[in-house]
């Protein structure tokens, strides 16, 4: 069979696309645009995702939105728990603020609720990954959920792999997955201080930079069975990022170990 028909049939999990409520997806999905100087492709809208997906056979999308002041938690919080419920192709992570006050209590909310994980951005959110001030919030989910961390960025260090490296040393037991591939515009320092590390990739909002050789080094380096599929949608269409990930050539056990079978077994996916 060839790599098409191997494809086709596999089991396709997005670790990583952003959805919104209707009201104010249009607003949200622009922010992040000018954010990133960067046109979006998607609405931000659960029915525009699944749309998005469907065209690329997408079986289950992880998904979650970002608070950028700390009243917005609990209302993100209870958004995406209410699409995940309402979804049965839908896993939701919640959201947790710096300035928020109690982190335990929104983390033993979190899990109430049925999220499976956290999100947060550190560009967007205003902190460093390293800040002491994070530190509770680590604590208060080490054991209990993993994190889903932006990582890199052209002109800022919030996020940049070497803060990272701190936080993996002091939490041991905190899973975190790193956002695409590490380090956006960051491959060369994701290389130097996570690669090979306690710590999971996705491929989000990367492959469009990386060449091959240079995905491919990356990926094996670190092991394929830490390293999970990433959209980031609306930012781009699930059928333009398996393309790219198609591209990479990689083996069967390969693709179906980061399409779907590493993400079930972190996520506890049936």
């Amino acid at each position: 069979m060839d790599k098409g028909g191997e494809m086709e049939n596999l089991k396709i999990i997005d670790i990583h696309s952003h959805i919104f409520p209707e009201k104010i997806a249009e607003k949200a999905v622009a922010a992040i645009g000018r954010f990133y100087d960067y046109p979006m492709l998607g609405s931000g809208t659960i029915t525009d995702l699944l749309e998005s997906g469907a065209k690329a056979g997408i079986s289950k999308y992880v998904v979650h939105s970002t608070a950028t002041k700390s009243s917005q938690v609990p209302i993100i919080n209870d958004f995406i728990a209410e699409a995940q419920a309402l979804n049965n192709c839908l896993v939701g992570f919640g959201t947790l603020h710096p300035d928020i006050e109690d982190f335990d209590s929104e983390v033993d909310r979190i899990l109430s609720l049925g999220l499976k994980g956290i999100k947060l951005h550190p560009d967007f959110q205003g902190f460093n990954i390293d800040d002491n001030e994070m530190m509770p919030i680590y604590q208060a989910a080490q054991g209990k959920l993993p994190i889903l961390m932006h990582m890199g960025d052209a002109t800022r260090t919030n996020s940049h792999p070497k803060r990272l490296l701190k936080l993996l040393d002091a939490f041991p037991n905190l899973i975190v997955i790193a956002a695409h591939l590490g380090g956006y515009m960051m491959w060369d320092e994701s290389l130097a201080y996570l690669v090979g590390k306690n710590v999971y990739f996705d491929t989000s909002s990367s492959l469009f930079k990386l060449s091959t050789k240079e995905a491919l080094k990356i990926i094996r380096k670190h092991g394929v069975e830490k390293v999970l599929f990433g959209c980031d949608y609306p930012m781009w269409s699930h059928e333009y990022e398996l393309e790219k990930f198609k591209s990479l050539n990689l083996t069967e056990q390969e693709q179906n170990l980061i399409l779907s079978e590493n993400a079930c077994k972190l996520l506890d996916l049936k």
